[in-house]
């Protein structure tokens, strides 16, 4: 056998090997889409009704509402700052708000099953969260414009990818919110869920 038809057998097995890594990839995310979407339309949709938390989106949308994309991305660059600064004014207000303190609870209440919630404005930003994100503005994200930005009963599933500090193996499913008294969608909701959990 020459070397070029060994090469070619050596780059023909790398191929196979990383599709059925892709396909196993595939298999998971399908395995898991089902129950992520009945997740979101009971639980998680339930969670994301809850007053505080429709109150806290309301109020931050009231102030948000005329912030210009500099204003926005001041905001995330600030938080970005915070992350690792000594002084947190944005995220210690944000992390403290009681719509926050109810979504630490509903995780911890959780057992394992949550590994993150976080909600958003009607411009992608921050409202509350349970625990501390790496960015204030999801605005960019499909986290928000494949739920918020696809209206009233979109739901977005994120890639099942493992958490590098709890190793566990999640996916963020999102909604969009609405205000029970109008139906406007007024912001959206992340869920990292434990898939293993499910």
């Amino acid at each position: 056998m020459t070397t070029h038809s060994l090469r070619y057998l050596s780059l023909a097995g790398l191929s196979f090997a990383a599709l059925l890594a892709t396909s196993a990839t595939a298999q998971a995310q399908d395995e898991f889409t089902a129950p992520l979407t009945a997740l979101a339309s009971s639980d998680i949709a339930a969670l994301a009704s809850d007053p505080v938390l429709i109150d806290a989106i309301k109020a931050q949308n009231a102030i948000s509402g005329s912030y210009d994309q500099a204003k926005i991305d001041a905001l995330d660059a600030q938080w970005r700052a915070e992350v690792d600064a000594a002084s947190k004014p944005l995220i210690d207000a944000t992390l403290g708000n009681a719509a926050s303190k109810y979504l630490a609870g509903v995780q911890e209440e959780a057992m394992g099953k949550y590994t993150e919630i976080f909600a958003m404005d009607a411009k992608g930003l921050n409202v509350a969260q349970s625990t501390l994100t790496s960015d204030y503005w999801q605005g960019d994200e499909d986290k928000f414009s494949a739920s918020f930005g696809a209206g009233a009963n979109a739901v977005h599933i994120g890639e099942i990818e493992q958490d590098e500090s709890t190793q566990a193996f999640q996916s963020q499913v999102s909604i969009p919110i609405s205000d029970p008294a109008t139906g406007a969608l007024i912001g959206a909701i992340t869920v990292g869920v434990d898939v293993s959990m499910l």
